[in-house]
């Protein structure tokens, strides 16, 4: 690779509202984003909510001349709801289901049916390695109570590690896709935090589109206008997240979204904004730090960091920074990691409730059978102990199908709570070390991630 090595990337994400016989004018809308993306020619367009296989080969075909690439990730009963369209060879594909996804008996969400997930496809541009990663994490449905921000944050952790697990051998990281996260919610944080993720709109120096870059905007009209009202400009829930590694620089050099209006037809192309991002990949970093053009403030960590290997032109993963960063740095990591932990213990509680309350129900139901089969075995009403079993049944099968959800979910909690204790554990060691063991402790980390490469 030559030593002024440049690479431009652009990339579109959309949210498609993609609900077959429910969203509005979706095959319209299809059609048109398909004759947007033919003539736009991106090199990565990555899509959520196209719930129909069906839509998917419609675009697949359509957009085939400019996209040979695509695939779609296919999870859940209905589906995860994610596919990829790249004018690029796609080299490495997997995706990973979240373990917590909300609930089965809540029809009217439908999140556990999808089986939310997050996708990778892994690109090779002119040698450098790309990981492209799209996700669609549990919707709010109620900001003010929240039942599944448990979930979410647990989404947004095992995201994280994904992420860092599988980006090892990566160049560069792409994360795109519908977060349903506020930037300063907590899951949003701890994935930034714990994985070194950029935010393109914070970063980029030309930004243009929908007012502090929401992807939900009052003047959409597919949006529910009801559930934007405590946010006149809208909200910011889509993203495009990046980072470099290996020493190579990344920054953002436009950012567009599309303001809930198709110049075009007039017609949005869903009720979410579309992003549009230019990336540009080198070599060596720039000498100065240049302040956003649109009024952000500089990124909180430093563009360049060193370890006795390699330098970072992006902030490090995670278990890094506790190396490399002092006390003061750490506070903003170490900060999310207790907030996340003390979420997800909260979690790990409803969770036990929610399973005692079902087991006692199970206690009820087969008590109440125990009492009709006496009062049968007794000569008592044939009708009304036929009658009253029939609930019964009902109520030890629906509980005991409670009974082991909630179970399945206080574990998935517990587990994605242990991780974040242990974390936490060796952030502290970390910092109640001398300067003179810190270096001991990063190469040990590095010896153990040339283990897992090998």
């Amino acid at each position: 690779m030559k030593p002024n090595f440049s690479l431009r990337l652009r990339v579109f994400n959309l949210n498609c509202w993609g609900i077959p016989y429910l969203s509005k004018h979706l095959a319209d809308r299809m059609k048109r984003l398909g004759d947007f993306l033919n003539v736009e020619s991106f090199d990565l367009a990555l899509l959520e909510e196209v719930w129909s296989e069906q839509d998917f080969q419609y675009l697949r075909q359509k957009l085939l001349p400019t996209y040979p690439a695509a695939h779609y990730f296919r999870s859940g009963i209905i589906g995860s709801g994610l596919c990829v369209f790249s004018k690029h060879p796609i080299q490495e594909l997997t995706q990973h289901v979240y373990t917590l996804n909300g609930y089965p008996y809540m029809l009217q969400h439908g999140d556990w049916f999808c089986g939310k997930a997050v996708g990778l496809l892994v690109l090779h541009l002119s040698g450098l390695v790309l990981n492209a990663y799209v996700t669609h994490l549990h919707a709010e449905y109620n900001r003010q109570k929240d039942i599944y921000l448990a979930h979410r944050v647990a989404q947004a952790w095992e995201l994280a590690h994904f992420i860092q697990h599988t980006s090892k051998k990566a160049d560069v990281v792409l994360l795109c896709g519908d977060l349903n996260l506020h930037p300063k919610d907590l899951g949003c944080r701890l994935l930034k935090e714990w994985t070194g993720l950029r935010d393109a709109y914070l970063e980029t120096r030309d930004f243009k589109g929908s007012e502090e870059g929401c992807t939900m905007v009052p003047e959409n009209c597919y949006v529910n206008q009801q559930e934007l009202e405590p946010f006149p400009c809208g909200i910011r829930i889509d993203y495009v997240l990046y980072k470099a590694v290996s020493g190579f620089y990344i920054s953002c050099k436009t950012l567009k979204t599309t303001t809930g209006h198709d110049p075009q037809s007039g017609t949005p192309l869903s009720d979410h904004e579309a992003l549009m991002a230019t990336l540009c990949v080198r070599h060596s970093p720039p000498q100065h730090n240049p302040t956003c053009s649109h009024g952000k403030s500089p990124p909180p960590f430093p563009r360049s960091f060193t370890t006795a290997e390699q330098p970072f032109h992006s902030p490090p993963p995670a278990p890094l920074l506790c190396l490399v960063l002092g006390p003061a740095e750490m506070s903003p990591l170490v900060s999310v990691l207790k907030e996340a932990w003390a979420e997800l213990d909260l979690g790990v509680a409803q969770a036990r409730w929610w399973t005692s309350f079902a087991g006692y129900m199970i206690g009820l139901g087969l008590f109440l059978l125990a009492l009709l089969c006496a009062l049968a075995a007794g000569g008592g009403v044939r009708e009304v102990t036929i009658l009253l079993g029939i609930p019964s049944v009902g109520l030890v099968l629906g509980a005991g199908a409670g009974y082991l959800f909630h179970m399945q979910e206080a574990k998935g909690l517990c587990r994605a709570r242990a991780e974040l204790q242990h974390v936490l554990g060796r952030v502290r060691e970390s910092q109640n070390m001398g300067p003179e063991s810190q270096p001991a402790l990063l190469l040990e980390q590095q010896e153990g991630n040339r283990g897992e490469d090998q």
